[in-house]
C-alpha cells in the first residue's frame, strides 16, 4: 500500500477513533496497516461490517483456513497462488466471501492504483452479485464508506478501483487488475465465456495478482472450464481438509456443509425439493451428468386419486388447455387442467393422445381442433397454449372460433419454467390426477435434461412417448400463472351454455 493510501485511511481512522490523540493518529494507522497486512483476517474482522447483522464479520472455519493461505507471498514478492478457487455447497455464503477477499486484497496488497474486476456470467446482467455484495459491505463499513465513490458499475476508494463488467471478453482486453473474480464458473460453457476467463489471466506486471473463482459444481461434459480447474486442483497436495495447494493454485472444494445455517433440517428440505442430480450438484457439490430421472414414481403415485376420473361437463369450470403436437412421428397430446382454489391445487381435467405415423400423418382439424372445440362446449376454456412451430394455422382457426390462444415457444426459459413448476407441484402433492396407466408410463419414462441454461423434460429413447407429460407441464404452468392474470374471473357459472 502506498503512502498516499496510508494517509487517506488515516483520515478515516481519525473520524472513527476520535479518542486517539491527534499526534498519534497517523502513527497508529501505520501500525494498524502493518498488522492487517500480516494478518488480513484481523482487517476483515475489525474493519468490514456485515450488512445483514450490522456487526463485524465472523468468518467461518472454512473461510479462515482459505484466507490463511490466499494472501501468502513468495520470496519473489508475488502471491504464491495466482489461481484461487473456493467451492462449497449452495447457500454457503460464497458471494459474500468473494466480496470480502476483493476488499482485503485491494486495500492491503493492491500496490499502486489497484484494480479489481468482477465478471458477470450469462445468468446475470453487467453487474454481478459479487459486485453488489462489495458495494453493500463498503456502505456499511464506516472506515471505508466516507472515502468511497460508488456508481452503478464502479467503486473508487482510496486510489483503488473496483469495476463490474459484462460477460463479454472484449470488455476485459487491456486490463491490469490485481484480482479478477468469477462467480458460478459452472455456467461458463461457451467459447466467448472461456475467452473472458482467459483475458482476465493475472497480469505479469503486478506482483500481487490473482484470479478468484467462487462456485459450486457443474455438469460433466458441459462445465469443461470448471472441471479442468477442479481436476488440476485435485493433483495438488492436500494441506488441510478439502484444501489443496501447489503449482500456483489454491483450491478449497468441500462436499460437506460449511455454514452453521446448513442444518440437517435444511438438508432434508433440499432432498425433498431438489431433483436427485441437482441435490448432488448444488448441495453435495459434485459434478453430475446432464440427464437423470425427472420424477420418482412414488411421488407421482401420491398425486393419483383413485376415486376420480375424467371430469364430466361443467360449463362453470375454468380450464387451461395445452397441446404438444406432432404430424408424423411423436404422439400429439392434449391436456386440460383446472385450479382448485380451496385446496390450492392443480387438477387434471382430461387428456387425449393421438399417435400419427409416416403413412398416416395427423389431421389437425379432425383431431386437435375437434377436441379443443369440444372442450370449449363442455367447459370454460380460459386459454389454449400451443407450440407455434407446428400449429399456427390451427391456432388461427381456434381464435376465430372464439378461444383465447397463446403461443408457448419451446425456448429454454419456457421449458425450464414448465418443467420446474410441474416438478414442484408433484413433490408438494399439489397436483391431483386420475388413474391412467398410459400417463403413468409416460411419466416413468420422462427424464430431466439439464444444461447451464436451464432444464427440460426429455426422454432417453426415441421410441418413448412423453408428449403428454410435456403438455401436462404446459397446462399446469398456465393454470398456476392464470391466478395472477388480470381479467381472470373465478366464477364462470354465468357462462353456462
Amino acid at each position: 500500500m502506498n503512502q498516499n493510501r496510508f494517509r487517506q485511511i488515516a483520515r478515516l481512522e481519525n473520524a472513527a477513533r476520535p479518542h486517539i490523540g491527534m499526534r498519534n493518529r497517523i502513527q497508529h494507522q501505520w501500525q494498524m496497516t502493518r498488522e492487517w497486512r500480516a494478518d488480513p483476517i484481523k482487517f476483515i474482522e475489525e474493519v468490514l461490517i456485515n450488512p445483514e447483522t450490522g456487526r463485524p464479520f465472523e468468518l467461518l472455519d472454512a473461510e479462515r483456513c482459505f484466507l490463511e493461505h490466499a494472501f501468502r507471498i513468495g520470496e519473489d514478492g508475488r502471491l504464491l497462488y495466482s489461481e484461487q478457487i473456493y467451492s462449497c455447497p449452495k447457500k454457503s455464503g460464497k458471494t459474500t466471501f468473494a466480496a470480502i477477499c476483493v476488499i482485503a486484497l485491494v486495500m492491503l496488497f493492491g500496490g499502486a492504483y489497484p484494480e479489481a474486476i468482477i465478471a458477470a456470467n450469462d445468468h446475470e446482467q453487467s453487474v454481478g452479485r459479487v459486485f453488489a455484495a462489495i458495494k453493500r459491505i463498503i456502505e456499511q463499513s464506516p472506515l471505508l464508506y466516507k472515502e468511497a465513490r460508488i456508481t452503478a458499475d464502479r467503486i473508487m476508494i482510496a486510489g483503488a478501483v473496483i469495476t463490474a463488467i459484462p460477460s463479454n471478453y472484449a470488455s476485459a482486453a487491456g486490463s491490469n487488475q490485481c484480482v479478477a473474480v468469477f462467480d458460478e464458473l459452472w455456467a461458463y460453457d461457451r467459447e466467448r465465456l472461456r475467452r473472458l476467463f482467459d483475458e482476465l489471466v493475472p497480469p505479469p506486471t503486478r506482483r500481487i495478482a490473482c484470479r478468484l473463482t467462487v462456485t459450486y459444481a457443474g455438469f460433466e461434459g458441459e462445465s469443461i472450464l470448471l472441471q479442468e480447474l477442479y481436476n488440476r486442483g485435485l493433483t495438488q497436495k492436500q494441506i488441510a481438509p478439502a484444501l489443496y495447494a501447489g503449482g500456483g493454485l489454491l483450491m478449497f472444494w468441500s462436499h460437506d456443509p460449511v455454514a452453521p445455517w446448513q442444518t440437517d433440517a435444511w438438508l432434508d428440505d433440499m432432498r425433498r425439493s431438489l431433483r436427485a442430480n441437482q441435490y448432488l450438484r448444488m448441495i453435495e457439490n459434485r459434478f453430475v451428468t446432464s440427464e437423470g430421472s425427472y420424477i420418482e414414481m412414488s411421488a407421482w403415485d401420491a398425486c393419483v386419486d383413485p376415486r376420480i376420473g375424467h371430469h364430466s361437463d361443467d360449463s362453470s369450470m375454468s380450464i387451461w388447455v395445452a397441446v404438444d403436437a406432432s404430424i408424423k412421428h411423436d404422439s400429439t397430446a392434449i391436456v386440460a387442467t383446472t385450479w382448485d382454489h380451496k385446496a390450492q391445487q392443480v387438477k387434471l381435467v382430461t387428456h387425449r393422445i393421438f399417435q400419427p405415423s409416416p403413412d398416416q400423418p395427423l389431421d389437425f382439424e379432425a383431431t386437435i381442433e375437434r377436441t379443443v372445440l369440444n372442450l370449449h362446449k363442455r367447459f370454460y376454456v380460459h386459454k389454449v397454449l400451443f407450440d407455434p412451430y407446428q400449429m399456427q394455422a390451427t391456432a388461427q382457426r381456434l381464435a376465430r372460433a372464439g378461444l383465447q390462444v397463446e403461443e408457448f415457444p419451446q425456448s429454454s426459459a419456457n421449458l425450464t419454467a414448465a418443467a420446474q413448476n410441474l416438478f414442484e407441484l408433484i413433490q408438494e402433492q399439489r397436483l391431483i390426477v386420475y388413474p391412467d396407466e398410459g400417463l403413468r408410463l409416460a411419466v416413468s419414462r420422462a427424464i430431466a435434461i439439464e444444461t447451464s441454461r436451464g432444464w427440460r423434460i426429455g426422454k432417453d429413447k426415441q421410441s418413448y412417448k412423453i408428449d403428454v407429460v410435456v403438455a401436462l407441464a404446459m397446462a399446469a404452468l398456465a393454470a398456476v400463472r392464470g391466478q395472477n392474470e388480470s381479467g381472470y374471473i373465478r366464477d364462470y357459472s354465468r357462462w353456462a351454455y
